[in-house]
């Protein structure tokens, strides 16, 4: 099953590795105002994670002769190592003392979205279920949306 996704896996995996990469020279531009910030640096962190995840597992769709089992439980793993950074944000965000930053929740909510569905996808991958890989497409477009949003809010709150 995992072979007749291989176009996709080829596109996700330029896109999301271009994607960080142009996300990472974006944010280097203004490095010094960003790293003032707590939550901005953990923001863009938590952004460039979520595209490198969807990376690693078009990577690893494109792996030959990959069982379903372990591609699902690789899915799993690489979005719980992505996920602490979400965590880690949404926990800053928490904590942050300027109570407009906290009363946003499209900050750090839209973050969880990808990983929510790779998760889910991994679990079905993982149990054999074809539609698993559907969600993971979806995970990976996903990632990709989340990622250029919470970017591009970063990146536009830096200049204010």
């Amino acid at each position: 099953m995992i072979a007749q996704w291989s176009e996709f896996n080829v596109a996700m995996a330029g896109a999301t590795a271009a994607l960080a990469g142009l996300v990472i020279v974006a944010a280097s531009v203004n490095i010094a105002e960003i790293v003032k910030s707590r939550t901005l640096t953990a923001r863009l962190l938590a952004g460039i994670a979520a595209l490198v995840l969807a990376l690693a597992v078009s990577a690893l769709g494109l792996v030959p002769d990959l069982d379903l089992a372990w591609y699902g439980g690789l899915i799993i793993v690489v979005t719980l190592l992505a996920a602490a950074f979400q965590v880690n944000v949404t926990r800053l965000i928490a904590r942050d003392p300027d109570p407009a930053d906290r009363a946003r929740p499209l900050k750090y909510l839209i973050g969880f979205l990808p990983l929510a569905a790779y998760v889910v996808a991994g679990v079905m991958v993982w149990a054999g279920h074809p539609s698993g890989l559907h969600l993971a497409a979806a995970g990976c477009l996903l990632a990709i949306v989340s990622a250029i949003v919470v970017s591009w809010v970063a990146l536009v709150e830096v200049l204010r």
